[in-house]
């Protein structure tokens, strides 16, 4: 029998300083059996940094021809293809061809070696990397509960996260602009 999916729910106050946008967004994830918390929020995070309308999570893991958050124009055209870890240059290069924006955010302990990787292949394509930074992703995924409420003021390369179990703030730094 397939193990199934993890549902969490996240009641987010955004304050996005650098772009004057602010919503409150109500988000239903679904936590692939294979995926950790730390990618699981990062996920969340990446969300909350490109908030705007039709932005959504994909099935994520569950589908591998798929970001793990997209927008779709009214046309029916790929906007925007987010990633979530250290995908292979093939799966962006690939990506670039889909989407008029692609972005990719790394997050974890090998993230470094990966960038070392791929860094030549990507510099020859239209994509903005960035990388949390690890330990303060894995601060934030401490704060993980099924449900939860969130407030996330972005300022700067910087997210201050407040929830009921404490609070944090995770860094980033851009390793490639679009």
């Amino acid at each position: 029998m397939a193990l199934k999916p993890t549902i969490f729910k996240f009641k987010i106050s955004l304050s996005d300083l650098n772009r004057n946008y602010y919503d409150a967004l109500n988000l239903t994830g679904a936590q692939h059996p294979s995926e950790t918390p730390e990618r699981m929020m990062a996920r969340v995070l990446a969300f909350c940094i490109n908030a705007q309308e039709h932005l959504l999570f994909t099935p994520g893991l569950s589908a591998v021809d798929e970001p793990d958050i997209w927008v779709h124009s009214l046309d029916g055209q790929l906007a925007l293809w987010i990633d979530v870890g250290e995908p292979a240059a093939d799966r962006i290069k690939k990506a670039t061809r889909l989407a008029q924006t692609v972005k990719v955010y790394s997050f974890n302990s090998k993230s470094n070696a990966w960038w070392d990787q791929v860094s030549q292949a990507f510099n020859k394509l239209n994509v903005a990397v960035y990388q949390f930074e690890w330990e303060k992703i894995q601060a934030l995924s401490v704060l993980l509960l099924r449900t939860m409420d969130l407030s996330i003021t972005l300022s700067g390369d910087s997210a201050y996260i407040a929830a009921e179990t404490g609070e944090c703030e995770v860094d980033w730094r851009v390793l490639q602009d679009g």
